[in-house]
Parts: structure tokens; sequence; C-alpha cells
């Protein structure tokens, strides 16, 4: 049998402390504490050279059950769809207007942070409702 392997979820994008506490907001993850013999991150990014500073950030779930999301600083912007995204299980075990209500009030909660709402897909005879989203920096994800 395989052995079983942590997983990390890597972002590309352009503020990665930003997008990385975005997140932490959206997921109720947690920032880790800024390194060894700094105050604050701000004091951790002022000490490196111009082109280091936020260069990368990472969040992880309080638990230790999810996975963590690292957030790395590329040069170049979004240019296309994502191939992979993340689904938000914001309305498990809910069916119908109970569970749409649910995800209505969680996207309300997520617009007000910054994101953005690209449709509502609601309930047919195969599949419950769902909602596309888009983070702060444009990354797809869905609330179901």
């Amino acid at each position: 049998m395989a052995e079983i392997r942590k997983l990390q979820v890597t972002f590309d994008c352009a503020q990665p402390e930003r997008l990385a506490r975005f997140w932490c907001e959206v997921l109720g993850y947690v920032a880790p504490p800024p390194p060894e013999g700094f105050a604050t991150w701000d004091a951790y990014n002022r000490s490196l050279p111009p082109e280091d500073r936020d260069a990368w950030f990472a969040c992880s779930d309080p638990s230790g059950v999810g996975p963590r999301l690292y957030f790395q600083r590329v040069p170049e912007g979004k240019v296309a769809k994502n191939r992979v995204h993340l689904d938000v299980r914001a309305g498990i075990g809910l069916v119908g207007d109970e569970r749409l209500a649910a995800l209505e009030a969680e996207r309300d909660r997520l617009v007000a942070l910054g994101a953005v709402c690209e449709r509502v897909l609601l309930a047919d005879e195969e599949n419950e409702s769902c909602i596309g989203m888009q983070d702060i920096e444009g990354n797809e994800f869905c609330l179901d």
C-alpha cells in the first residue's frame, strides 16, 4: 500500500502575504509566526533586500487536518482559467433552499473581503447549488 503523504497547495501570485491572509479568513486558517529573531513579518521583510521582500507566505489549518497553503510571488499575472481550483465546502449536508441560503451567506461574507462572485449555479435534477467565485487575485474557487 502507498504511503499517505501530506499535501501543500501552492498559489502563484503577485502579493503573497495579502492573498494568504485572505485565504486565512476564508478557511479559518492561521498564518505562521514570524521567523525567529523578528517580532513581526514586516520587520522580517524590512531585513531583506527589496527584491526578496514579500516573496512568499504560507498559512495552515490550525487543527492540522487541511493542507498547508503556500503563496509565492511570480512576475507574470494570471492569464487563463485555472485548471485546478479549490472547492470551499460551505454547504455540507444541506440541500435545496437551506443549502443555497448558506452558500449565499458565505458568498456575501467573502465578497466583503474582496472576492468576486462569478455565477450562481442553481440546483437541478442532478446537482445541488454551488457558487463560482474569484479570490482577490482572480483565482477561481467554488462554494459548494
